[in-house]
């Protein structure tokens, strides 16, 4: 009995540590809120590109029609 209530208070810790020491997103009323270690986190920058993403295709296309359009 003593060995099983050990466990139990164990496992109970445990867990509770498990959910402090995380930081996990919470939503509240609505809302999500960031862990308690936003500040923290290291961020990722992917720098703005080009509207169009296919614009070398485009170029390589309108190149085509033009030597095309010369051989004609």
């Amino acid at each position: 009995m003593k060995t099983n209530y050990l466990n139990i208070v164990l496992l109970a810790a445990a867990c509770s540590a498990g959910c402090v020491f995380t930081g996990c997103q919470v939503s509240v009323a609505g809302q999500n809120l960031p862990s308690a270690y936003f500040l923290e986190d290291d961020l990722q920058y992917f720098p703005k590109g080009p509207e169009f993403k296919l614009s070398r295709e485009a170029a390589a296309q309108k190149e085509a029609r033009a030597e095309a359009a010369a051989t004609r």
